[in-house]
């Protein structure tokens, strides 16, 4: 077994924005100066509302003044707060060796991208973080048991992408992170106030890699009580201590439709009207429910008609909302989070919730050792109380809304045949209630791999590009 503190967390800054000709100069060879900051462009964008000088002047001013550039974004940021001027700085970032849990801490801020290493794809190794909260040796005896497991599946010809629910949440991964000064500056804040030394720590880092790059758009990252206290005085006055009592197992992928816009066919419907007439909404919505059956799916039709499996639907289709209820499991959550547009919250992992086992595991004959480490792990969680034990099979409830056209992206997405398995499911039960919900707003809702299929079903002929890989 590798050593699991062998590789301590790595943050590196790989990339930041800059003004083009302090690049050319740098390409030049010339002597670096206090302008090779992405300041100079959120300075100079900062100014063009009130300052009547052409863009490139302005950059031009904030390039030989970095000194009054960072007053004047300090300014604007602090005393004026428009904090807007921060996004026009980007940073790039390596984030090595932290942990499968950390993860979904990150990628939890909607306006970033990410790209993470694949559980899916890439075979883990043994390493994984030990959280600074546990002493106890259990937890290092519970995950090396089930790195064997994961050891012993693969030997058996299970698939990494099946094997790795077996594995612990303290797994390490790694991800590179893009993400603006003004998502930064909150991410720091986050971190900062989150009761989790690791995701501390990962903030810490980051923070030292900019705080000299970029002083002047990065000015509020000290813990605060809206992050650090907020959701633990609700629970004060909720559920309590009784929180735990819930002991509602539900079926694998179950997923519930809770909430959706009332008459949901008829609202996009209105809104279609709404953007190709000069009628206030009022009457659109009016029109849209006296309007025929044949002629409503007609209008929709035509709305849909034009599109390709890679094009997204018409920006109308964002007023028709659904809410699902989704019990997942862990590996399934981390594909579904990756869906920012969308609404997304969450509860604790929770082991009365059950465990997903992927079918391949049991056709290998290891669905006894899988389940049986499972135990051992759901013992060492009630002792240790901290969910960096439990695996990528345990599940969590989840809140999840969207609207319309959000949805198609993710059936697209999710439910065609190269998805893996678990969101494939999920998905598809969430666009079957869809269709129950709205029919018409759904009418060629589906993976891509079935858009063909489902476009000619709808329009009688196939449409002009397949969805061939």
């Amino acid at each position: 077994m590798s050593c699991p503190n062998k590789n301590k967390m790595k943050v590196i800054l790989a990339g930041y924005n800059l003004d083009s000709e302090v690049i050319e100069s740098l390409k030049r060879g010339e002597k670096l100066q206090d302008n090779v900051t992405p300041e100079v462009l959120s300075a100079s964008y900062a100014r063009i509302s009130r300052d009547p000088r052409p863009i490139n002047e302005l950059r031009e001013i904030s390039r030989q003044e970095v000194g009054k550039a960072r007053k004047s974004n300090q300014n604007i940021i602090f005393k004026m707060g428009h904090h807007s001027v921060a996004e026009h700085a980007v940073f790039n970032f390596d984030i090595i060796d932290v942990s499968r849990f950390a993860m979904e801490e990150i990628e939890k801020f909607r306006l970033c991208a990410y790209t993470e290493k694949s559980q899916r794809y890439q075979k883990l190794e043994d390493n994984y973080v030990t959280p600074e909260e546990i002493k106890d040796p259990l937890f290092k005896q519970t995950i090396e048991l089930q790195n064997l497991t994961y050891q012993k599946m693969i030997e058996k010809g299970v698939e990494p992408e099946d094997a790795r629910y077996i594995t612990a949440l303290a797994t390490k991964g790694q991800l590179g992170l893009t993400v603006n000064a003004r998502n930064l500056e909150l991410m720091f804040r986050r971190f900062a106030s989150s009761k989790y030394a690791e995701v501390r720590e990962l903030g810490r880092e980051m923070y030292k890699q900019v705080e000299k790059i970029a002083p002047s758009i990065i000015l509020f990252t000290s813990p605060n009580a809206l992050d650090r206290d907020t959701y633990r005085e609700i629970e004060g006055i909720g559920m309590g201590k009784d929180k735990d009592k819930e002991k509602n197992e539900r079926k694998q992928g179950e997923v519930a439709l809770v909430g959706y816009t009332p008459d949901a066919d008829e609202m996009t419907i209105a809104a279609l009207l709404h953007s190709t007439s000069n009628l206030p909404f009022r009457e659109c919505r009016e029109m849209a429910g006296k309007m025929r059956e044949e002629q409503g799916k007609e209008l929709i039709k035509t709305a849909l008609k034009n599109m390709e499996f890679y094009d997204t639907t018409l920006r109308e289709f964002e007023y028709a909302d659904l809410t699902f209820e989704i019990v997942l499991s862990a590996a399934c959550f981390g594909q579904l989070k990756r869906h920012r547009m969308a609404t997304l919250t969450c509860q604790e992992y929770n082991p009365n919730l059950g465990i997903t086992i992927p079918p391949k595991i049991k056709e290998a004959g290891m669905e006894l050792a899988f389940t049986e480490v499972v135990e051992e792990t759901e013992k060492a969680y009630r002792k240790l109380k901290n969910p960096y034990v439990l695996t990528n099979a345990h599940r969590k409830r989840v809140l999840f809304k969207c609207n319309a056209r959000e949805l198609y992206h993710i059936s697209r997405l999710r439910e065609d045949a190269h998805a893996q398995w678990d969101i494939q499911n999920i998905s598809r039960e969430m666009t079957e209630l869809a269709r129950k919900a709205m029919p018409l707003t759904m009418l060629t809702i589906c993976g891509k791999d079935r858009y063909p299929e489902v476009y000619e079903k709808v329009f009688g002929r196939p449409p002009k590009i397949k969805a061939e890989f």
